[in-house]
């Protein structure tokens, strides 16, 4: 028994080395638009749910990294400030699903055509989603949901979604950068998102070191029909998300689970409608019958399960006529341990910046913000709406 968690234990670690400096890289990127993009300016550039506002609330939610819960707690703000409700579900998506971050841990453990497709993949259901919100969401339900929210019921991670801590000074990108007010922006944005997603990866982490220590090989391969590779691919997509709702692990943490997925056996666009599930999982269920009624949440859970699915099964079908399906299934699990390689010098490069960040955000008040993360909803706007959607 001893020897079996510490196997676990050792996948887990060896994992965790070999992604820690992609993982430095993708915040720091990400910190770094944050601290010149406020947040109190997304809301009014997501006033409808036409094309252009589509692909706002995408860009813009991939330039806001996020932890799954306080991407949805900072859609729900911004939909309590007006933003058009199907397009921050657009922005929630994008935060959590196209960014860099999760991109680059894609293609160390999985592959850079898990990357391409998770970056093909994500718009496409965005566009899904927007279809079926026009097409059977009513304006009416709509409504309601707006009226929920502004009730401010607590979810998770309320405070860190209240949190706009961008660079307030007037000048160019590089000026407002390389300032004293953008350095400390930046440390502010990494250490606390960080701070955010580090229970859900490390969860994720373990759960993989254990599923891929402790889980035989046989369990995956029968889940997921390794034999009847054209079952496999029809299952794959449908079965994905239903595991990761299972599994409880959210954001970039549950790609290391993925890759235990794709070595057992489950098809390429399973991993992909997997990977896309993050928002869908237990906690978050309750959260947003919190936030919009349990209608709503019934009608999210309905329209993201058939967008994830629909993608996974594009993905699959589109990807493999182009040869861009892995033909051998070796995830990386970490098991070459850590050794003194590129990925060893990356990770002492970039854990020296995280240090000097950290250094940073700690000198400036980060205690005190790191203390408010879970916080409370902002206050009601008041002030109604002033824009209908239909």
């Amino acid at each position: 028994m001893i020897s079996a968690v510490l196997h676990a234990l050792e996948t887990a670690g060896s994992m965790t080395w070999q992604v820690t400096w992609s993982l430095i890289l993708g915040f720091t990127l990400s910190a770094v638009i944050e601290a010149l993009v406020p947040k109190s300016t997304i809301a009014r550039l997501l006033p409808d749910d036409r094309p252009r506002s589509l692909a706002t609330a995408t860009a813009l939610g991939a330039a806001s990294s996020s932890c799954s819960y306080a991407a949805v707690a900072l859609a729900r703000s911004l939909v309590r400030k007006g933003a058009n409700f199907t397009s921050a579900m657009a922005f929630q998506f994008a935060s959590t699903n196209l960014v860099i971050e999760l991109g680059l841990i894609l293609a160390l453990l999985l592959g850079w055509q898990f990357t391409v497709a998770e970056f093909v993949g994500g718009p496409l259901m965005i566009l899904l989603l927007a279809l079926i919100f026009r097409r059977f969401v009513s304006a009416k339900l709509i409504a309601a949901a707006r009226a929920q929210a502004d009730k401010a019921l607590a979810g998770s991670m309320e405070g860190h979604a209240a949190m706009d801590m961008s660079v307030g000074r007037q000048g160019s990108f590089l000026r407002r950068l390389i300032s004293a007010d953008g350095f400390t922006s930046i440390s502010h944005n990494f250490v606390m998102e960080w701070a955010a997603v580090l229970r859900d990866l490390v969860i994720g982490l373990l759960v993989a070191g254990m599923a891929a220590a402790w889980v035989p090989e046989d369990f995956w391969q029968h889940l997921f029909f390794a034999g009847h590779p054209l079952l496999a691919k029809l299952w794959g997509p449908i079965i994905g998300p239903l595991v990761a709702i299972a599994a409880f692990v959210c954001s970039i943490g549950n790609v290391p689970l993925a890759a235990v997925l794709w070595n057992g056996g489950i098809s390429f666009g399973g991993v992909v409608s997997f990977i896309f599930a993050d928002l869908i999982i237990l906690p978050l269920l309750v959260i947003y019958a919190k936030y919009y009624g349990a209608r709503m949440a019934w009608v999210l859970l309905g329209a993201f399960y058939a967008t994830m699915v629909a993608a996974g099964y594009v993905i699959e079908f589109a990807f493999q006529p182009l040869g861009l399906i892995p033909a051998e299934r070796h995830a990386s699990m970490g098991v070459e341990g850590i050794r003194l390689n590129y990925t060893s010098v990356l990770n002492i490069v970039f854990l020296v910046l995280a240090a000097v960040l950290l250094w940073r955000f700690l000198r400036t008040g980060g205690r005190a913000m790191l203390s408010m993360m879970g916080g409370s909803p902002e206050p009601s706007p008041g002030s109604g709406h002033s824009h209908h959607e239909a």
